[in-house]
Parts: structure tokens; sequence; C-alpha cells
């Protein structure tokens, strides 16, 4: 049975506040993190089953996240986004696990439709 605990990580605030606003509202359980470290604590803590990274991060970069967040648990699923067109950077988390990519100012209603098809939601019966 899924969760739904969504871990989103930007180092901007507002792309924080705003997706997890969104997710919040579809009814997933989620967690913020600014940086690698808040990141990767709330991995070992709350095992998110989906984390949503930015690549550009000051300190340890999405990719070295990426990197930790598939070893300490390959299970949990890894939507990049980015704000360059930056292909490299986008191949190298393909290759790590990332399951897609959005680049910045990314739709809303796309990243929700990515989140929902990696992550459906249970609709409790009651």
């Amino acid at each position: 049975m899924m969760s739904g605990k969504i871990l989103i990580v930007d180092d901007q605030y507002g792309i924080r506040i705003l997706l997890n606003e969104i997710f919040q509202k579809e009814g997933y359980k989620t967690y913020q993190a600014a940086n690698g470290v808040q990141a990767l604590s709330i991995v070992e803590k709350d095992r998110p089953d989906l984390v949503i990274l930015d690549m550009k991060i000051p300190g340890m970069d999405g990719l070295e996240i990426l990197r930790r967040v598939k070893k300490h648990d390959e299970t949990i699923q890894v939507i990049i986004m980015t704000a360059y067109g930056e292909l490299d950077m986008i191949h190298e988390a393909m290759k790590l696990g990332a399951i897609t990519h959005f680049a910045k100012p990314f739709d809303i209603d796309e990243i929700r439709a990515a989140v929902r098809k990696e992550l459906p939601l249970n609709t409790p019966s009651s």
C-alpha cells in the first residue's frame, strides 16, 4: 500500500512552498528540504516514496543528492528539475535512476501528472 510521501528538495523557498501546497492538496504527505544535508536526513528518517529534486542546489548538488538517495534506498523514485538546458546533467541523472525531468519554469499540471503516474494515491474508500 502506497502512503504517498513526497520530499521536495529545492533551495528556492517559493518553489518548495508551491509544490508543497499542490501535493498536500492532492492528498500526499510532503516534506521539504532546502539542501542536501536536510534532504538526506529526511530520506533516512521518513523514507519518502518520491523525491522531487532540483539539480542546482548550493553545496551538495542534485546529482550527489540523487546518488546518495539511491544508495540509501533504490526504490525511492526521483523526479529532477533543472533550470537550464543542461543535457549532460539530465543524462547523468537518468543514468543514476531518475525517472523523469522537468525544466524550470515547469508546468504545474505536467509535474502533477508525472507524480500521479509514479505515485498513485489509494483513495480511501470510507
